[in-house]
């Protein structure tokens, strides 16, 4: 059998083939049919491009003139006219992976010297960013001054001033991408800009910086490298709510343990355990997004979807370059991810992971896990950000079992309290987090708002209050929401959305969480706003209504359509329990 490292740089051959002829004669790269192109798909492919010739150093490829294909991809990269941070980055770092010095790289040979300047300003060029783009600045001027054509470096500074911001967000240490209003946006695009960060300065023509940097960006990127193996499922899904999830969430998180088994940043006691981690990691991505048949990654069809802002071709050259990477960096540790899988504790666990603490908020994740039914569950307390859709509502993400629409809206399993013209969500962030063990051995979850929030995470001051409670206990789950205004107030109306999915019939893992013919086995213990089941909506066929993994066949709501006169200090409860039916069928 093939190596890991091998694996990897097998599949990026097969990629690389269904992808190169894509790139035009101008560097631009034509979409798949029903997608359009995006501005920085250029600089995305040459970066995947010079991670192949980094790692194979073949200038060719199946008689492709693989020097050329990136000096155009860099060059229509360098003369888009609107900004394209994460593009220019991208290829700024395809550039180095030729070479750090102008006289031996080949590519820099291939441009012309109007390219060359265009190239030179644009990396001097930059913005002050408060989220990951910031590590895209980072790699310009790793660029820039590896490259020769600055000898100032600013690297330096501009990692200091990435670990200022983490700092004056976080209590906690973890990346906020949105600081602005509520803030709070607490999501893999923090392991991304750790990713990205670390992949550059391995291209830093001053060793001396890295060997400076190094160990301040290990006491961030550690944080989030601790709470990858509760984060994975069984089955190998990773990171599983927020933006870029999908395939992204498995390939973020794979490249920063693998950096850091390099960087050994793991004690050798936690090794087994971390490689087992990426063992399942891989696994998933491999079944679930790979066409094992043609050898192209697929992120969205007819029966998932993903964001808006991937396209297809897109990851497709993402996926080259970090399965490029992934190869070169399993040559560097042995190759360990072959290991067999570790033993696993046949103990449920359930934990709370603060990102932040400060006087007026909280928030954090909350894991559950139990081995029994297999229910492995990652409940979000984090800001919306600019997006304000289901992908980080404070409910139970469990793919397969509690599902939810990709970039669309619904209160999954909350309650939506509709004010006039304001809808009220028990989500974004709390205060008095507190998390334990209660009845049964079940582990709880408990938090206040003491102002309510809206579903655009805008806080409604001088209207209520609202105490959550979630509780788990092997494969059941119950919610408790207790409201309260302060002063006389109609509400509307409000509504709890269930979303029913069902497992790609194509693409999926070889172990399966699905729902049996019972379902969720709803049942509603407190109901004061007098909520009533409607017909269930069937959405099947609806191209919209789909999530990350597979398509969302109908929604349960239970609603209360007319108004409701809540009266002041007067707590109104909603509970329901749920007990799904979980099924773990092989692929």
């Amino acid at each position: 059998m093939h190596s890991f490292g091998d694996q990897c740089l097998d599949m990026a051959r097969s990629i690389l083939s269904h992808n190169l002829g894509a790139i035009n004669e101008d560097g631009t790269l034509a979409p798949i049919e029903g997608e359009a192109s995006r501005l920085d798909e250029p600089g995305h492919a040459a970066l995947a491009i010079g991670e192949f010739f980094r790692v194979s150093q073949e200038p060719e490829f199946r008689g492709i003139d693989l020097v050329d294909l990136s000096a155009r991809c860099i060059t229509a990269q360098t003369f888009t006219e609107e900004p394209a941070e994460n593009g220019l980055a991208h290829s700024a770092l395809g550039l180095l992976a030729f070479s750090p010095a102008k006289d031996r790289n080949l590519v820099w040979e291939r441009l012309v010297d109007l390219t060359r300047r265009r190239l030179d300003h644009r990396l001097l060029a930059r913005t002050d960013y408060q989220n990951h783009l910031q590590a895209f600045n980072i790699a310009k001027a790793v660029a820039r001054y590896s490259m020769g054509l600055s000898k100032k470096d600013e690297t330096g500074k501009l990692i200091d001033r990435f670990i200022e911001r983490i700092q004056s967000t976080s209590s906690a240490g973890f990346c906020d991408d949105c600081p602005e209003g509520l803030g709070g946006v607490y999501d893999v695009y923090g392991v991304l800009s750790f990713v990205f960060i670390r992949q550059a300065l391995q291209l830093h023509a001053n060793i001396r910086l890295l060997e400076r940097k190094l160990p301040t960006l290990r006491t961030y990127a550690e944080k989030y490298i601790k709470i990858i193996p509760d984060l994975v499922r069984q089955d190998g899904l990773g990171w599983a709510y927020g933006r870029g999830i999908g395939a992204y969430g498995q390939m973020h998180c794979i490249s920063l343990i693998l950096q850091a088994m390099r960087d050994n940043w793991i004690a050798e006691e936690k090794q087994p355990l971390y490689f087992d981690v990426v063992r399942r990691l891989f696994q998933y991505f491999f079944t679930t997004f790979l066409d094992q048949e043609h050898g192209y990654l697929v992120i969205r069809d007819e029966e998932r979807n993903t964001g808006e802002n991937h396209t297809t071709r897109m990851a497709n050259f993402d996926a080259v370059r970090y399965l490029c990477q992934w190869s070169r960096l399993a040559r560097s540790i042995g190759n360990a991810p072959t290991l067999e899988p570790t033993s696993k504790s046949n103990k449920a666990s359930g934990r709370f992971i603060v990102f932040t603490k400060t006087h007026n908020k909280e928030q954090g994740l909350f894991l559950y896990r139990d081995p029994v039914s297999g229910l492995h569950i990652q409940l979000p307390l984090v800001g919306p950000g600019k997006e304000h859709t289901s992908d980080s509502i404070g409910f139970p993400h469990c793919p397969g079992i509690f599902d939810w629409p990709v970039d669309q809206y619904q209160p999954i399993m909350v309650p939506e309290l509709t004010f006039g013209d304001k809808a009220i969500i028990p989500c974004y962030y709390g205060k008095r987090c507190v998390t334990g063990i209660g009845l049964k051995n079940g582990f709880y979850f408990r938090y206040e708002q003491p102002e309510l929030v809206t579903k655009e995470g805008v806080f409604m001051s001088g209207l209520g209050n609202c105490k959550a409670n979630w509780t788990f206990c092997g494969n059941k789950v119950s919610c408790d929401f207790q409201f309260m205004v302060f002063n006389q107030t109609q509400l509307d109306s409000i509504r709890y959305v269930l979303a029913i999915s069902m497992p790609h019939s194509r693409y999926k893992s070889f172990l399966v969480y699905t729902l049996g013919e019972e379902n969720l086995r709803v049942s509603v213990t407190q109901n004061d706003f007098q909520m009533n089941w409607l017909q269930p909506l069937e959405v099947g066929r609806d191209p919209i209504q789909r999530s990350y993994y597979g398509r969302i066949r109908y929604y349960q709501t239970l609603a209360r359509h007319h108004p409701f006169m809540m009266q002041a200090r007067c707590p109104y409860r909603i509970g329901i329990t749920f007990e799904p039916d979980i099924h773990l069928v092989e692929g």
